[in-house]
């Protein structure tokens, strides 16, 4: 039999060529995808310093608002329905250099920024309140009487310098007691999430049981009075909708929700109800064109209800003027975002600074 030799090198050759053409072929997709991931990586890197920089001109833009807003005339307090707060402008604000502006979406450069800027003194301080504000904090959110006292007592004292521990309360000593041990802080709670690793405070008694931060509590029947045994209390808000680690110490009447506005001595839930529906207008709305806000806080409480003697007293942990904001600024390039946060106290019209800038 004759073999043709000159075929089956054909053959192999073309094989060899096919090969060829495809290695070459994988090559240059792993390096044009390599490239493609290059560039990205650097536009990434690029959006990244840009995103930074939008960060920051957003907060420089909430200083600029909360400046505005306290040099007008005529407008002594702070509200829900001025533009800081997202609302439509006071009667102060409609004819000045903020009126027109938006929160969302503000051109910066090539990018975009949006702001939510929230007062924190429509919450209590929880560094400055005192043993009859806890418990009543407790009390309204609806607290096992025989847990308040330990909750209360364990708060002071670990906000406080080292001494023996209160009645119901705990110092380090408890602490090394737990698995893994840590030391009480023995001074001022600085991020509110401390309270955690306090004594008696439950995730369910710091996020509220309605939050989706609360664990799921396990799913047992319920008791016609109270919960079944070894289940979680519910708890419709939590220790942190209604203290702040960082504000002046003062509630603002006119932006505290109901639940904080209870936690001022002789404030029940028919007057704190009583204080929202003067201060939201005849709409019963806050936030909107017809509020009314209050100029005196002694004074709404004694129109809510409140008898004098009780009004005055109150109304020394009351304010109409907040100074301490919270920001959230949303920066946007293309679909690149980044969330910013940063803490703001306004001293004066044209003192206001920015005391902390953090991003996730």
């Amino acid at each position: 039999m004759k073999i043709n030799l000159s075929q089956n090198s054909h053959g192999v050759a073309l094989i060899v060529v096919m090969i060829a053409i495809a290695v070459f072929t994988a090559l240059a997709g792993a390096l044009a995808f390599s490239m493609k991931v290059e560039t990205k990586l650097a536009m990434n890197a690029n959006n990244e310093q840009q995103l930074l920089w939008l960060g920051r001109s957003g907060v420089e833009y909430a200083r600029w608002i909360l400046a505005q807003e306290a040099s007008l005339a005529g407008q002594p307090y702070d509200s829900l329905n001025q533009i800081w707060a997202g609302g439509p402008g006071a009667n102060g604000e409609t004819n000045s250099v903020l009126a027109g502006i938006s929160l969302d979406n503000f051109p910066v450069g090539n990018g975009t920024v949006s702001l939510q800027i929230i007062d924190l003194e429509r919450k209590a301080n929880i560094n400055t309140a005192n043993a009859a504000v806890l418990q009543q904090a407790l009390t309204v959110m609806g607290v096992n009487a025989d847990d308040i006292s330990v909750v209360s007592d364990s708060i002071q004292d670990w906000r406080s310098p080292p001494a023996p521990p209160r009645v119901a309360g705990a110092q380090s000593e408890y602490y090394q007691g737990l698995t893994p041990p840590y030391y009480a802080k023995n001074a001022p709670i600085d991020d509110l999430s401390e309270l955690l690793l306090v004594k008696g405070v439950t995730p369910e008694m710091y996020w509220g049981s309605g939050s989706s931060n609360s664990p799921a509590p396990p799913q047992r029947p319920q008791l016609g009075l109270g919960t079944a045994p070894d289940q979680p209390p519910a708890y419709p808000f939590g220790l942190v909708d209604v203290f702040t680690a960082v504000s002046s110490g003062k509630i603002n009447i006119n932006t505290a929700d109901a639940n904080a506005l209870q936690l001022i001595p002789g404030v029940d839930a028919s007057i704190a109800a009583a204080i929202i529906q003067q201060r939201s207008g005849p709409d019963g709305v806050d936030g909107t064109e017809d509020d009314t806000p209050f100029q005196n806080a002694a004074g709404a409480l004694q129109t809510a209800g409140l008898n004098p003697a009780d009004a005055g007293r109150a109304g020394n942990l009351l304010t109409t003027r907040s100074s301490t904001f919270e920001v959230h600024v949303t920066a946007r390039i293309g679909d690149a975002t980044r969330e910013f946060h940063a803490i703001i106290l306004r001293l004066t019209g044209n003192d206001v600074r920015v005391v902390g800038f953090y991003w996730k």
